[in-house]
Formats: structure tokens, sequence, C-alpha cells
């Protein structure tokens, strides 16, 4: 009997011994998550100061080239909007929109410098129709920089909106689709 309860017990000890050593173990490496969504110009560094041919500086300002990597999956439409973050005009919460684009394809990955400034594009794309219809260049006034925001949303459909939709019909059109975004920052202002 004695001889019964030695084993049982070395048994569990060893089983024991067996369990700590498994949870001690370290765990199996996870998946690691995908890259976030990334955009990029090649016109002005993220933050940079932006070149005067894409500002009111300009006579005919033109959108600059934007590329973006790492998209989520699904996506069926991207929409684009850039805005001065530094200005409440007429003391309002909203600040100044320089230009929305929306139900750029899925399947792109960039929009080239100079996109047209017409309400729909050949491929799909619908821009806004604002003080100009599409790009408007930024054109603070004054010795004060202010930031000029690109953001860019992956969404798992495509708007039924038109170029005579405001940011906020965008904007509730896009809640609930949006599957990532990407964002990114350009510097400017005009001489007095």
């Amino acid at each position: 009997m004695r001889h019964i309860r030695t084993i049982t017990l070395s048994a569990i000890l060893l089983s024991a011994s067996a369990i700590i050593a498994l949870a001690q173990a370290p765990a199996a490496p996870a998946t690691p998550p995908p890259p976030p969504m990334h955009l990029t110009t090649t016109a002005f560094q993220d933050g940079g100061v932006i070149p005067p041919k894409f500002t009111q500086d300009a006579a005919s300002p033109v959108s600059p080239a934007l590329a973006w990597t790492n998209p989520p999956a699904g996506v069926v439409s991207y929409a684009l909007i850039m805005h001065d973050v530094d200005n409440a005009g007429q003391k309002h919460i909203d600040d100044t929109l320089h230009w929305m684009i929306f139900n750029i394809p899925g399947s792109a990955t960039s929009l080239p410098e100079g996109v047209p400034n017409t309400p729909a594009l050949a491929d799909g794309s619908v821009q806004f129709k604002g003080r100009v219809i599409g790009f408007m260049g930024p054109g603070f006034r004054g010795n004060i920089y202010h930031h000029y925001v690109f953001e860019l949303y992956a969404l798992d459909t495509k708007l039924d909106l038109t170029s005579d939709s405001t940011r906020a019909d965008v904007l509730k059109a896009m809640d609930g689709h949006v599957v990532g975004k990407a964002a990114m920052v350009g510097l400017a202002h005009r001489a007095m």
C-alpha cells in the first residue's frame, strides 16, 4: 500500500511539474497585425511646407500627387478630405474645406498630380463643388503657417452622393463604413 502511495505521489508531482513547465513556456508567437495604411506625397514631407505650385501663391494651384500603401481588406472605395484645421471662419466650429473627393475606386493606390477640377472623374470619383470645383490650394494670408490635413478614408462601400453633397453629408454617409484611415499634414501660408 505504501508503494502505491509513493507511485501516486510521484505521479502527482510529475504531473504538477509538467503543468508548471507548460505554463512557463513562451506562447507561440501571434501573427503580427498588418501594417497600418500610410499616405504620402512626393511634393513635401509629412509636416513640411507645401510648395507654392500647390497653393494659392500660384495662378492655378494644382493638387499634389498622393499615394497610399497597406490598404485594409474589403476596401470598396476611398474618400479624401483636405482641410485647414487652424481656420475657424466667422467664429464657427467648421474649418475650411480645401478638397473633398470620394468614390475613388478601391483598387486605386494613388492620385496623380493635378487632378482635373471637374465634378466627376473618368474613374467614377466625385469631387466636391465648394468655392471651386475640386482642389482649392492653401491660401491663408499672414505670417503664421496653417496646418492642412489630408485624410484618406478606406470604405467598405461606395457613397451614393453627388458633387453637391456637403462635407457633413459625406461624413454621415461614411459613418459605419470606415475600415481604415491614413493622414498627413502640410504647412502653408501666403505672404501679405
